[in-house]
């Protein structure tokens, strides 16, 4: 693996500055308690707890703040990939598939394991130019280990024009 993506790695591990990273960027994942567990060059581990700033009516974790959590799985691969890339790589979620499958009621852990996917896939648009995509699928579980949630999660990759 490249620098670039052990510097990323080093930078979200880091709990202050992956901290302040959520509460300028990403407000709304900080407040509803979205965090990193976990991440390398394969995959990537985030919850999401069933708190008063992530809950719905129905006594269970909003299926926003599972969708949130999914998508920061995902999207820590995709930006790692593409850190310092030279040339510098613009990346966009095109597409979000979700399926529920029980409610979650305290944390909800969601795993993606496609960073090799991620890793192809930025390489092959800096090498074309052309736009490539990765359907990225993150899997929600709670602490019995029973599926909540999957997302597909699907990236976009460009490499931008000099």
């Amino acid at each position: 693996m490249s620098t670039a993506p052990n510097k990323f790695l080093e930078l979200i591990q880091n709990p202050v500055k992956f901290t302040f990273f959520l509460l300028t960027r990403l407000p709304a994942a900080f407040f509803s308690g979205v965090r990193l567990k976990y991440a390398d060059e394969k995959q990537s581990v985030v919850t999401i707890p069933y708190k008063w700033f992530s809950k719905n009516p129905f006594k269970s974790t909003y299926f926003a703040c599972l969708s949130m959590a999914a998508e920061m799985s995902t999207g820590i691969l995709a930006m790692m990939y593409t850190y310092q890339q030279t040339p510098a790589i613009s990346l966009l979620v095109i597409k979000v598939e979700g399926s529920f499958f029980k409610k979650a009621t305290g944390i909800t852990t969601f795993t993606c394991d496609d960073g090799l996917s991620f890793q192809q896939a930025v390489r092959e648009a800096a090498a074309s130019g052309k736009s490539t995509t990765v359907d990225a699928r993150s899997i929600g579980k709670d602490d019995s280990g029973d599926i909540v949630a999957e997302f597909v999660i699907t990236w976009s990759f460009k490499a931008k024009a000099n």
